[in-house]
């Protein structure tokens, strides 16, 4: 081992995961090179962060092991409730017991590029993912609430495994005969519900991207469809293209 140059010996920290650390400080613990000692400190530094996190994301846990009694345990989550165009898209997440996924949170606090990575972790580690959606069309039928309600329905229809509790953000969603648990601003206390709104997030900000190509002129890979101010003006210039919500214009265009 003395025979590695500081250099290498960074290398090799910097391809570690942080579970690994601490057999890997031990290792170099007694090699006496200033270089050395320095990177040591970082790496200690990275480790404590790391033990943070996973300590914000243990607490993530709470409703999870408050009902630890049910075998699948379901979050849910929507995404889209408030742009002019486009779906509203539900996830319905069930992850393994005692399963903690690092950096997981709201979809909202988390980079794009967070989200994309924690989009596949949670693909590869869930028991089951579900996404259900309801379109413009549905959304102008039904009033937004109620396109919800039924985008979260059909994330529980494209479950391959059986929940036997839910829990949801906020709400309680009508005829689910699964037994519910609403928790206010849930996607930032329960790892479950936060899981489902970063599947639900990134679906979503995926097919505006595809719809942008479509539709170009409204901004859609950048705004995703949300009111931004140069949406608006687009759409104004444009007039609504074929994925926007009738119902949620109809002020901003003076339409019949």
């Amino acid at each position: 081992m003395k025979g590695k140059t500081v250099g290498e010996i960074n290398e090799e920290f910097r391809n570690l995961p942080p579970e690994e650390l601490p057999e890997y400080l031990k290792r170099y613990e007694e090699d006496e090179r200033a270089g050395v000692k320095r990177l040591l400190a970082a790496q200690k530094k990275r480790l404590d962060r790391y033990h943070e996190e996973m300590d914000r994301v243990e607490k993530m846990c709470f409703y999870e092991k408050k009902y630890a009694s049910c075998s699948m345990i379901c979050g849910i989550d929507e995404v889209g409730r408030g742009p002019l165009a486009g779906p509203v898209v539900a996830g319905a997440v069930i992850l393994p017991r005692n399963c903690r996924i690092p950096y997981i949170n709201d979809s909202k606090k988390l980079s794009a590029s967070r989200r994309e990575e924690l989009y596949e972790v949670i693909l590869r580690e869930a028991v089951s993912v579900g996404i259900g959606m309801a379109n413009h069309e549905r959304i102008d039928q039904i009033n937004i609430l109620q396109a919800t309600y039924e985008a979260m329905r059909d994330a529980l229809g494209h479950l391959k495994s059986a929940p036997d509790l839910l829990l949801n953000d906020a709400v309680t969603i009508p005829q689910v005969d699964i037994p519910q648990v609403p928790i206010i601003k849930g996607d930032a206390k329960s790892i479950s519900i936060a899981a489902a709104s970063i599947v639900a997030k990134v679906f979503r900000d995926r097919m505006m991207v595809e719809y942008d190509s479509l539709y170009p002129g409204y901004g859609f890979a950048s705004n995703k469809g949300y009111g931004s101010k140069d949406h608006i003006e687009a759409l104004r210039r444009l007039g609504p293209s074929p994925i926007h919500r009738k119902s949620f214009i109809r002020n901003l265009l003076e339409m019949d």
